[in-house]
């Protein structure tokens, strides 16, 4: 028996996870699920230049791009930091602003569960 762990929320993620289209949700919380199990799925990738433990999950739907970023060393939980479709048409990286985001993010959460 695998011992999962579970999956947090920040409430502004969820809130624009929700918005993505059922596919894409569907995909995303398989690969959530497969983090929660200790695994890492093939759509997630470490995102470089947040510290380790920070994965993204990228999909891909109907020519659009969706990102979910999570947090896998945050206590016992594995905490879903930022959801958002990606807009830049410019190269694979993450847009600077939804970086400063997740950065706020996760500096607030790391304080609330100290």
């Amino acid at each position: 028996m695998r011992d999962t762990r579970p999956v947090s929320w920040i409430k502004a993620a969820l809130k624009d996870f929700e918005m993505f289209p059922e596919a894409v949700q569907q995909t995303a919380l398989s690969a959530l699920t497969v983090a929660a199990e200790g695994q890492k799925a093939d759509t997630a990738k470490p995102l470089k230049g947040l510290g380790s433990g920070i994965f993204e999950i990228a999909l891909r739907h109907r020519g659009d791009a969706f990102r979910v970023i999570y947090a896998v060393q945050l206590k016992d939980a594995l905490w879903v930091i930022h959801a958002f479709q990606k807009k830049s048409k410019k190269g694979i990286a993450t847009p600077k602003p939804e970086i400063e985001l997740i950065k706020s993010r996760l500096k607030r959460l790391k304080e609330i569960l100290e």
